[in-house]
């Protein structure tokens, strides 16, 4: 195996043995199989598209292809060989009618010569041998290794949003086909330029995409509000949802009414305590527990079952307790966990099976008590909008820090905790994803009642940050986002906070704890040149130049 799409991965080099993560080797090799396979589905997909005969059919299963490939998301080396040998039927399906539209359209049958990935037999007897000929080391020149493998790890961060934004009925088709096109690039011998036009792009399709989420999440739940969310237990047995997918929320919330359960959010799931339209249910108790990977001895101590809707699921220690009570659904998955399956067309999964097992476990043990504040999206940040300018124009603000992005098991990220800790008191926090979890506890205090730790959401909010940083410069009539007092700090660990970097189109970036690994020398110094994105140094001295505006 070779593996370098996370923050964790070996001597940020790559992991050549296991991951870091806890993936197995023959479950990476299946990943790069399956993306081998996407890849021979674009090549078709982009001729048809050339030929005026597009094809949509395989938009879903591209983009959930795609993010199950995440880090965390799925270990089920049965699932992977499924998805696998469905992958191969659609990308030969898609073939015959390429054939046919070609010969339709030139009156003669097409000749030419495809790419591997496309016309590879697929012999499951070759599965094992095959992934290790496709992966990451067979393009052998680094620097156009990084720049694909750049691409394809954005691609898997967008392809998460979209298939989010897609479970509630938004779809855009120009978002889709940029995944085709990108995806069949990585096939092609393409110039340096024209390979970082692309990863250009895929920021571009990032920003579209999460506006797109934006718009979905907004219109199905309302607008996040300002909230004070509990952190302690209730007295009945509970069920604790994790991961990003709100439409699994509501649906669970309804079957779970009137039935003696409590729901409880962990990890990503923390913001669906914003939305007022999860507020309504009584047995919405509150969040238990801290990020991800906290989580085995937090699904431990909760007691009741627990259901992943998404990626952030680590492998369970030998000695567990709750493999029994582990649910998982859409791409998540693990051997030995119950798996919920996909709703059917204009109905709702069934959560019965969770329902059941929470009437035979005990209530949760209390790991913490009180409460935490967050729901400050766009929409409420922009309500405070007057406030907010009063305070920057008075002085009483002096500097907003955006610190969104991801949670990780390293020491080294006690410095975000460490950087929230010593910022002054009169500069505020911005921020998305489980990174928040390194400081949103701290007793920071205000400015005026402004809270120094504004939290936006899930990291599929990150948008929010984008569109308050818009309004800001807007406001205060500058040309130029980079000219706001605003300074990034960003905790990264998976690919969903890489198409968020590639989205931002910000400079003088802090990236931490380090650069990624599958950034070659030569792509990281067009990335610093072009965006000066720079790794992480010490707090006094990140703090001293993020005031200063450096």
């Amino acid at each position: 195996m070779f593996c370098f799409q996370c923050q964790e991965t070996a001597k940020n080099t790559g992991c050549t043995v296991k991951g870091v993560c806890g993936k197995p080797e023959e479950t990476a090799n299946l990943q790069d199989l399956l993306i081998f396979v996407l890849k021979g589905i674009s090549v078709y997909g982009e001729k048809l598209k050339e030929l005026g005969a597009a094809d949509r059919t395989n938009d879903d299963f591209v983009a959930q292809s795609l993010f199950a490939t995440i880090t965390n998301a799925n270990w089920d080396d049965a699932r992977f060989s499924a998805m696998i040998i469905n992958g191969l039927l659609r990308r030969d399906q898609l073939y015959k009618k390429f054939l046919a539209a070609y010969k339709e359209k030139n009156g003669s049958d097409f000749s030419a010569a495809l790419p591997e990935a496309a016309t590879w037999a697929g012999d499951p007897s070759t599965y094992a041998e095959k992934a290790k000929t496709v992966g990451v080391l067979a393009t052998e020149n680094e620097d156009v290794r990084s720049l694909r493998e750049l691409l394809v790890i954005g691609l898997k961060g967008v392809a998460a949003y979209a298939d989010h934004a897609a479970i509630l009925g938004f779809q855009k088709d120009n978002i889709n086909d940029f995944i085709m096109e990108a995806l069949a690039s990585t096939t092609k011998d393409l110039t340096v330029d024209q390979m970082v036009a692309l990863v250009m792009k895929a920021g571009d399709t990032a920003v579209a995409t999460m506006a797109l989420l934006d718009e979905a999440n907004t219109k199905a739940y309302g607008n996040p509000e300002i909230t004070e969310v509990n952190l302690g237990v209730g007295k009945k047995p509970g069920i604790l949802i994790t991961g990003h997918d709100l439409k699994d929320m509501e649906e669970l919330l309804k079957q779970t009414e009137d039935t003696g359960i409590d729901v409880y959010t962990h990890g990503e799931m923390l913001p669906a305590n914003y939305y007022p339209a999860f507020k309504k249910y009584d047995h919405f108790v509150g969040n238990y527990g801290g990020s991800w990977w906290h989580q085995n001895p937090e699904f431990e101590s909760f007691n009741g079952p627990i259901l992943l809707t998404t990626n952030c699921l680590v492998p369970l220690k030998k000695d567990n307790t709750y493999l029994d009570r582990l649910f998982t659904t859409g791409v998540v998955g693990y051997e030995g966990a119950v798996h919920i399956a996909d709703r059917p067309v204009g109905g709702t999964k069934d959560f019965s099976a969770l329902i059941e097992k929470a009437k035979t476990c005990p209530p949760p043990i209390e790991i913490e008590t009180g409460t935490i504040v967050g729901g400050f999206a766009h929409n409420q940040v922009l309500a405070l909008a007057d406030k907010v300018v009063a305070a920057v124009k008075s002085g009483a603000i002096k500097r907003f820090v955006v610190m969104a992005g991801c949670d990780g098991r390293q020491k080294a990220r006690s410095y975000f905790t460490e950087v929230a800790e010593n910022l002054p008191k009169d500069t505020v926090i911005l921020t998305a994803g489980c990174a928040k979890y390194r400081y949103n506890k701290l007793n920071l205090g205000d400015i005026g009642g402004i809270p120094r730790v504004l939290d936006a959401g899930q990291c599929n909010d990150s948008y929010s940050l984008a569109v308050i940083a818009l309004k800001l410069k807007e406001v205060f009539g500058l040309k130029d986002i980079n000219d706001l007092p605003i300074s990034y700090d960003i905790a990264w660990y998976e690919q969903k906070a890489v198409a968020v970097l590639l989205a931002l189109g910000v400079k003088g970036i802090r990236l931490g704890p380090t650069l990624p690994g599958f950034l070659s020398p030569n792509v990281a110094k067009v990335l610093v040149e072009k965006f000066n994105i720079k790794p992480i140094g010490t707090v006094k001295n990140d703090i001293a130049a993020m005031m200063a505006g450096k």
